[in-house]
């Protein structure tokens, strides 16, 4: 199903810094030298034992975060031996320092990383805090992705992908579920990531948020003709709607107890296929989907209930018979 699949083996210090200094509370300390510097894991060390001295597993290609208990070690060295430590720690070609609690790092510190081409950060969050919301965010950006030329759109809650040929009718379905309350995630370009093989997160590209193509209309902007409301930055996908031509399908499922899915980037996602005919509501038919798609994630499957009910039918008949 995936049209490319990629997983980012590095970050560039300079691109993590850009695109999350807000939510992490950063700003830059000394000069931008070390933006060209790669993060290569998607996790996060605290140096303490490095600046001991200890680097038999030292984390390296890890961003370094300088707590409190980091800080407080340096200051108490002696100015010397304190520069000789820091200046240890930066020739292990680490990506980048933070220093957590707003706190300053001496000016000699701050002038060895810059000679060592390392930048230093400063955040105003509480060093665990740091941690944690910087670990998810190196998790989003290292997580291994694929994009999709589809639609993505959430009906009630329910994460649907609708793909299907050129001339099936994707964009009036979307429309049509627009005018119903749904929100729109992304239209003809969509970017899927597997997080921690747990979900799978859509988005849509930066420049395209909240467009889409309508043939015959062109490019419309949802969110100003609907309102914000119909509009999603992001969403979990939980299943796959495929639209046919009526005359492409073959032996269609009738009942729905052979459950079919899709593997995108690894993990299975529930799909099914619509085939597309004058007279069709497929944008009902889509709705209805995302309804029995959100009563089966609560236990409630109608094709395996009703088959239940169908052969205890057929069991008492039996019976009756004997």
């Amino acid at each position: 199903m995936s049209k490319k699949s990629s997983k980012a083996p590095s970050l560039l210090v300079g691109d993590f810094f850009k695109r999350h200094q807000d939510e992490l509370s950063m700003k830059l300390v000394g000069s931008d030298v070390g933006f060209d510097r790669e993060i290569l894991e998607p996790t996060v060390n605290r140096p303490g034992l490095a600046l001991s001295g200890f680097y038999k597993y030292f984390a390296l290609h890890r961003l370094q975060v300088i707590g409190l208990a980091e800080r407080s070690y340096l200051r108490h060295l002696s100015d010397t031996n304190a520069r000789r430590r820091f200046a240890d720690l930066c020739s292990h070609q680490i990506p980048c320092v933070v220093v957590s609690r707003n706190q300053d790092l001496p000016d000699e510190l701050v002038e060895i990383a810059t000679d060592a081409g390392i930048s230093i950060f400063q955040t105003s969050m509480v060093t665990m805090n740091y941690i944690n919301a910087a670990t998810v965010r190196l998790d989003w950006e290292f997580a291994p992705t694929t994009t999709e030329h589809a639609c993505m759109i959430d009906v009630m809650g329910i994460g649907i992908l609708i793909k299907g040929d050129s001339g099936t009718g994707k964009s009036e379905t979307v429309l049509s579920l627009l005018r119903r309350g749904a929100s729109l995630v992304a239209d003809d370009m969509v970017r899927i990531r597997n997080i921690e093989d747990r979900e799978l997160i859509a988005t849509a590209p930066e420049l395209g948020r909240s467009y889409m193509e309508v043939r015959g209309l062109g490019i419309i902007n949802v969110a100003a003709l609907f309102g914000v409301g119909t509009f999603r930055t992001e969403k979990r996908l939980d299943l796959c709607v495929t639209l046919r031509r009526e005359e492409d399908m073959n032996d269609m499922e009738r009942i729905g107890l052979d459950r079919e899915t899709v593997t995108v980037l690894g993990m299975k996602v529930p799909h099914i296929e619509l085939p597309v005919a004058p007279g069709r509501d497929i944008a009902q038919l889509v709705e209805v989907a995302a309804l029995d798609q959100k009563l089966k994630t609560l236990g409630h499957d109608s094709a395996v209930e009703f088959n239940k009910k169908l052969l205890k039918r057929m069991r008492d008949q039996r019976k009756s018979v004997v």
